[in-house]
């Protein structure tokens, strides 16, 4: 059961997301995590293929986001998961128990996430800002952007598409802006092909993450 990870887009920034720049869901890795998941009806159980990041790329800000998540999940959101079994257990024959049907799913679902951030968090590579090149664009950098056929002044930070969400500022180094970004000098100007045309593009500042 692959997770669906919604694609969110500013209504401002529509020319330059319409390229396809998910917040997690770029690119599927090739190794999968397998997982035996109790599942509420009959008893039964599911096996969920969690899909994780071959090479995870966070930022330091993005790694302790994870952990923060984890924790919580881990604490708080599984304690009250099992409160509610407990409950639902109360109102009588679970065979014929919605309640419990629905909180046996819910747990399912937060042991899948909690998986795959454990994952993430074993398999990532944290950037370090003092390694972070200000002569060239470069994963961790902040890029400002100048879009020379509206005039609108853009800013990203560069970012694995564990993190990236554009609506926050942080583009995906697999998407198409994030990948023709690379390696280039501040004042150089691209065009990268999008669906709704070609963005030109001129890169005015490269600054290391603060």
């Amino acid at each position: 059961m692959r997770p669906s990870v919604p694609i969110r887009m500013m209504a401002a920034l529509a020319a330059l997301l319409a390229a396809g720049v998910p917040a997690s869901a770029q690119s599927w890795p090739a190794r999968p995590v397998n997982m035996v998941i109790p599942f509420a009806a009959g008893g039964a159980h599911i096996r969920v293929e969690e899909a994780v990041e071959k090479d995870v790329i966070l930022t330091p800000e993005g790694y302790e986001k994870l952990k923060d998540e984890l924790e919580h999940l881990q604490t708080d959101r599984r304690q009250e998961v099992a409160d509610r079994i407990r409950e639902a257990r109360e109102f009588g024959d679970i065979s014929e128990n919605s309640e419990y049907d629905d909180a046996k799913n819910e747990q399912a679902m937060l042991e899948a996430r909690i998986a795959q951030l454990e994952e993430r968090l074993r398999s990532a590579r944290v950037i370090d800002a003092s390694e972070v090149s200000t002569d060239v664009v470069s994963l961790g950098s902040n890029v400002r952007l100048k879009d020379l056929d509206r005039g609108d002044s853009l800013q990203y930070q560069i970012v694995g598409s564990a993190e990236a969400d554009p609506t926050q500022g942080r583009l995906s180094n697999e998407s198409p802006v994030g990948r023709a970004l690379l390696g280039r000098k501040k004042g150089e100007e691209l065009e990268v092909a999008v669906p709704l045309g070609t963005l030109r593009l001129k890169i005015t500042a490269i600054k290391a993450p603060s």
